[in-house]
């Protein structure tokens, strides 16, 4: 199984799921960002790698705009080299329009991630020869405010099944991409890691959230990541 099919059966397996108030708007953009998510995958997700980078969801200036885990628009055209048309969610809240590409506002956290990336290995070549950036879950919640509601604060009764999709999906991946080193971009990921890859031979850790709600991700978080990368064997020079 290749990862445009790992994320069919992912999109297909999420669609039945239901999450009750404080969420009241749910974007997936497996499902309208789906040109632009499988561009990515194809162009750089096939082979094997070293490293699996795993983000939590979805930003809502990231890939709700673009498809692309971490999505920041300037850096996903310019570096990643991915653009395309973006559709708009079924239900779409007015405080977190999807305008694409188009999108004028610039997500934080991809910028960080997407920017060290290129800060680091120059090439996007290089860079995804020995590394590839995943979501673990690829679905946006949103409260009525247009607040974020991250999966770890979902009901129990929700979270349960969701989680469970998206561990397999997340042990697909790893299976397809055979890396040594699975690294969660924040603890929530890590802790997903553990869990859904608890059998298989392989080092799970984790980075530094580069949320600007972050107080410590905001004293130079590119130098944090990199010195956490190294911490656990994993050289970048």
């Amino acid at each position: 199984m290749d990862l445009i099919e790992i994320a069919r059966s992912l999109r297909r397996e999420l669609r039945p799921l239901s999450f009750s108030e404080p969420v009241t708007h749910v974007y997936n953009p497996l499902e309208y960002a789906w040109e632009t998510h499988s561009q990515y995958l194809k162009r750089w997700g096939t082979g094997s790698r070293e490293v699996v980078l795993f983000g939590m969801n979805p930003g809502p200036w990231g890939m709700a705009q673009t498809g692309v885990p971490f999505g920041e628009i300037g850096l996903v055209e310019d570096w990643v080299g991915i653009s395309g048309p973006v559709g708009k969610p079924r239900q779409e809240h007015p405080k977190r329009p999807v305008a694409g590409f188009a999108c004028s506002r610039s997500e934080v956290s991809g910028r960080r991630v997407w920017g060290w990336a290129k800060e680091t290995f120059g090439a996007p070549e290089a860079f995804f020869r020995r590394f590839f950036i995943a979501n673990y879950c690829p679905l946006l919640f949103i409260e009525e405010s247009g607040r974020n509601r991250t999966p770890d604060k979902l009901p129990v009764a929700e979270r349960r099944p969701l989680l469970e999709i998206c561990d397999r999906a997340i042990r697909a991946t790893v299976e397809c991409l055979q890396p040594g080193h699975v690294v969660g971009i924040g603890k929530f990921a890590e802790r997903r890691a553990h869990s859904a890859l608890k059998d298989m031979e392989l080092k799970v850790g984790s980075i530094l959230h580069p949320s600007p709600a972050s107080p410590l991700a905001n004293k130079g978080w590119a130098e944090q990541a990199t010195r956490q990368l190294e911490d656990q064997g994993i050289r970048l020079a």
